[in-house]
Order: structure tokens, then sequence, then C-alpha cells
């Protein structure tokens, strides 16, 4: 990993990564997790070929841990993106074709999801963002919705309910399938 003093650019960034960590970059500094686990990578992985099936027929496209540009040196690495871009030659994704975001909350990075990122999200107008709550072995899907600078709580399921999204596509889950 290249060490560097002072903010950083994303030239600097881009030029960062090891693979061993998710690296995301906020207003020229670094948040560093480990690289997700086993069971967080499961869910993301259900969760998107859920989406996947449901945004196709929209002509919207899923795709999981790419980097995504919310802004000048602001760039995040969700779990889940639903996007009209197929590009898949670009390095950073532009937040401004980002139609829904979603991330697997984590212990232990639980605040950067639930209120860091869902602030630069609201900033960057994404439209929608979903947050997996993690409970043991027991799932809950939240549906934020923006509504002018900031997001509104459109939707929440348990396991056992389902979640049902109509837009910005047609989508039913129930989050206990995730486990």
């Amino acid at each position: 990993m290249v060490s560097y003093v002072g903010p950083l650019t994303e030239a600097d960034y881009l030029a960062s990564a090891d693979g061993r960590h998710r690296i995301e970059l906020f207003d020229g500094g670094l948040v560093v997790s480990p690289a997700p686990g086993p069971r967080h990578q499961l869910v993301a992985r259900r969760l998107a070929n859920s989406v996947e099936l449901a945004a196709e027929p929209a002509g919207l496209f899923v795709h999981g841990a790419v980097n995504v540009r919310l802004g000048v040196d602001r760039i995040v690495i969700p779990d889940l993106v639903v996007t009209d871009d197929a590009d898949d030659d670009g390095v950073v994704l532009d937040g401004n074709r980002v139609a829904l975001v979603g991330e697997v909350v984590s212990p232990g990075n639980d605040a950067v999801d639930r209120v860091l990122k869902m602030q630069l999200y609201a900033i960057a107008r994404i439209p929608f963002y979903l947050l997996v709550e993690q409970d043991g072995d027991s799932h809950s899907l939240r549906l934020h919705r923006l509504d002018g600078g900031h997001y509104v709580e459109d939707a929440v399921a348990k396991a056992g309910e389902t979640l049902s999204v109509t837009e910005p596509f047609r989508w039913a889950m129930d989050p206990g399938t995730l486990r």
C-alpha cells in the first residue's frame, strides 16, 4: 500500500488499492475496512441476484462492489449499485448514473453505512438507498427514498415479510431469503 501525507486526490486513491481492503475516499481522507467476509458477500450476492432479475427488464444494470464517484475526491464502494450504465471498461462509475445504491450493514462500520454514506448518497442525489440490516441470522431491508436533500424511509420488511418496490423498477423480496 502506498503511504500519503495530507489530503488525497482521486488519482492518489486509484493508485493506492491493494485488494485486501475496501478503501473509500471521503473528501481527501481514506476509510479502510477489511474486505467483506464470506457471510457479508453471500448476503450481498443474493441481494444482487434478486435485484438483477427485476432491474434488467427496466433497462437497468446491477453491479456489486464497484467504485462510485459521488463528487470531487469522494469515491465509495457500495455493496449494490443499480445503474443505466453497462460500461464495464471504466474504473469509476459516476454517481449521477446510479438509480439505487445498497449497503449490507456490518458490525463495526454500521455508522458509516447508516449515517455518513446515507448523507453522501443524498448529497449526490441518488434516488434510492437500500440498507440490509443483519441481526444474527435474521435480516431486514430498509428502503429510503430521496426527498429534497435527504432520505426518508419508504419501506421496511423483516424476515418473513415482503419488501415491495415500484420505483425505480418493480421488485419484491423477503429478507429471510438472504441468509
